[in-house]
């Protein structure tokens, strides 16, 4: 089993980030990554899948968001080679630019009706090989040296030859935002579940009556990272929702179908060994971006400058609450 293709959904339009997601779309963002350099978001959210094998990445966008991308990603490449001319952290830019927009390929979402719809657009680039499968608002870091977060769940695919999904261990008061699933612990692999339940957003007490997981913390449940290893089989089994049409919330779901696939064939969970930051959400770019930067080369500065920020916000106390 081989991992060679990447599914990116970003057709939303960031509601939670207007104004300024009004004029460019979310993805494109700005976000300085690890290495010290200003990126658009997809960007970095591109590299982790290249990082962890995959060939040739399909994002899912709105229509005519693709010839946005491509021109805003070919703007910031050309704008590099003229001005920094002769440096060599451009030049190793130029040159990643110039590769990641030759594994790029765009499908267009023409109604946005749901996740298991953006999915589903990508079934013609994916044909019938198992594929990554990423958030475009979800930005991760690793605690494993040296191996992001999705090359930890497209491994475990590839040794237990089935699919995967990332999850993270989360509070009772905040499954209310994920898909939340139940599952039995994999003996000898520490942080791996044979999923038993998958539910979308559930409310806590249907959580505590379907989707206990024995062995995890009081109080919390495997909710999803936000990363999946699946089969080209998923989209037979999103097909008569497809058909079907939108729910009752105007959207087509994902969650229901991969419930479908636990019951049918082995799918694993994976606690990956890292965390994700949702950048849509409030403050989320904030978290994103601190996060990182503490992941990154320039670790030590941003470390003293937040405390220097910190010792003067309690020195203020609330005083600047009110100016």
């Amino acid at each position: 089993m081989q991992i060679k293709k990447a599914v990116i959904t970003a057709g939303g339009r960031g509601v939670r980030l207007y104004p300024a997601a009004d004029t460019v779309q979310k993805a494109m963002l700005p976000i300085i990554d690890r290495d010290g350099l200003a990126k658009p978001a997809i960007q970095i959210i591109a590299e982790e899948a290249l990082a962890s094998g995959v060939e040739t990445i399909c994002i899912v966008c709105a229509p005519g968001d693709e010839s946005q991308y491509r021109h805003q990603l070919k703007s910031l490449r050309d704008n590099l080679a003229v001005a920094y001319t002769g440096t060599d952290w451009a030049a190793q830019q130029v040159a990643q630019l110039d590769d990641l927009g030759k594994r790029l390929e765009f499908v267009a979402q023409e109604e946005p009706l749901g996740y298991g719809h953006a999915v589903y657009c990508a079934r013609s680039f994916v044909g019938e090989e198992p594929f990554l499968l990423l958030l475009g608002d979800h930005l991760y870091s690793s605690h494993v040296p040296g191996r992001r977060c999705a090359e930890q769940v497209v491994r475990l695919a590839v040794e237990e030859g089935c699919a995967v999904a990332a999850v993270q261990a989360t509070r009772e008061h905040l499954i209310g935002r994920y898909g939340t699933l139940s599952g039995k612990r994999v003996a000898e692999k520490p942080g791996v579940y044979q999923i038993e339940r998958i539910l979308e957003k559930p409310s806590l007490s249907l959580a505590e009556q379907e989707l206990l997981t024995q062995g995890l913390r009081a109080g919390y449940y495997l909710c999803f990272f936000g990363m999946h290893v699946l089969p080209h089989r998923v989209f037979d089994l999103l097909e008569p929702a497809i058909r079907a049409g939108a729910d009752a919330n105007g959207g087509i779901q994902l969650t229901p179908a991969l419930d479908e696939l636990a019951s049918r064939e082995k799918y694993l969970a994976l606690e990956v060994q890292g965390r994700r930051y949702d950048t849509g959400a409030r403050f989320g770019l904030l978290q994103a971006q601190v996060a990182l930067a503490l992941a990154g080369r320039d670790r030590d500065e941003v470390l003293a400058t937040l405390m220097e920020l910190l010792a003067e916000a309690c020195k203020q106390g609330g005083a600047g609450a009110d100016a």
